[in-house]
């Protein structure tokens, strides 16, 4: 069984025990975590649920840590006109464990 969920902007594939990293959630470790906008779910028989009929369903899971992704780096320049520019960028996210779907 899994679900296709969105948050953050993007979709995820999650099954039960599945650990993903979204956007940045609040909330501390262990804070449980509910997405509620679930775009299809697969059935323990192979039957792809979408559309109206997964309306009330919901995916469960818990906050096993905050963290930080791998450092981006960018650079800027002009030509001719001796500019350069370098940054770095870290974007934060969460590490989601999902314990469940709950069919409605």
């Amino acid at each position: 069984m899994y679900a296709v969920i969105a948050t953050g902007g993007k979709q995820y594939r999650v099954s039960p025990g599945d650990v993903i990293y979204v956007e940045k959630l609040p909330g501390e470790q262990g804070t449980a975590v509910e997405f509620d906008k679930v775009l299809a779910v697969s059935t323990d028989t192979n039957q792809l649920l979408a559309g109206e009929q997964v309306a009330g369903v919901r995916v469960r899971g818990a906050i096993q840590k905050q963290t930080r992704g791998e450092k981006l780096r960018v650079f800027k320049f002009k030509r001719k006109k001796q500019y350069k520019r370098t940054i770095g960028h870290r974007q934060h996210r969460t590490a989601v464990q999902i314990s469940e779907i709950v069919l409605a």
